[in-house]
């Protein structure tokens, strides 16, 4: 069994095969360099909990805001094995993937295989593991064929993190650029604050589509850049002009 902080985690049974299920979780998503705000209070106050409902939570809310970040730190505080929905499969089903201990279970409103799902949560009950959850919308929201995955989702706990704040907006976006190692001025870094979005998945992607490019061209990230890079994420970007 890998932890957050390893490359696969094996799952199997006393005599089924063995299976990998690789993650990469950026050594960034530490509890010291998670960013606390209103915005997710609420997601924090019920990972703080020892115990939930049946031992299951469910964590949802909009791409960049800190879920991957919270699911990650609950898992290095309580030894828990992370795995991505995603890339369950039928024949991990066929082989039914086992774990002992804790378990946290990121783009869980997606999973490749819901029986896979099904069963792992069915055996985090028997043995009094929790069980974290993370997606983008609540079970209510998502749909799962399997009924009785679908009834045991609904009936779970969750909670959400909202958008960021102006002042998080602000912490973010340095904290995105400097965990890339991105020297920016700040003349241009207040720039792009005033002129994304107020989303925390548009601060991610313009980063991320920057740093692209930057690279690329061997450049400095600067006004002139991000008008050429980011023109369907910019609002009014000529008010400045």
């Amino acid at each position: 069994m890998t932890k957050p902080d390893g490359q696969t985690v094996p799952a199997a049974g006393d005599s089924g095969p063995q299976m990998a299920f690789p993650l990469r979780r950026p050594a960034a998503f530490t509890a010291e360099r998670f960013i606390t705000s209103p915005s997710n209070a609420a997601a924090r106050a019920w990972l703080s909990r020892k115990g939930w409902p049946d031992g299951r939570l469910w964590l949802w809310g909009p791409a960049g805001t800190g879920k991957t970040h919270l699911l990650s730190v609950w898992a290095q505080e309580y030894d828990a094995t992370v795995l991505d929905a995603r890339l369950f499969s039928r024949s991990s089903s066929g082989g039914r993937i086992r774990v002992q201990g804790n378990l946290a279970i990121d783009n869980a409103d997606s999973p490749g295989d819901e029986a896979t799902l099904l069963h792992l949560l069915n055996d985090a009950l028997a043995q009094g593991d929790r069980v974290l959850m993370v997606g983008r919308l609540p079970p209510s929201r998502s749909h799962f064929a399997l009924a009785d995955l679908a009834s045991r989702l609904r009936a779970t706990a969750t909670t959400a993190t909202g958008e960021p704040e102006d002042d998080l907006r602000a912490t973010l976006l340095l904290s995105l650029l400097a965990h890339r190692q991105l020297v920016v001025s700040q003349p241009v870094t207040d720039w792009l604050w005033r002129h994304l979005p107020r989303t925390g998945s548009a601060l991610v992607s313009a980063v991320e589509r920057l740093d692209d490019a930057a690279l690329a061209r061997g450049t400095a990230i600067t006004r002139a850049l991000a008008l050429e890079m980011l023109p369907d994420l910019l609002m009014s970007e000529h008010s400045d002009e």
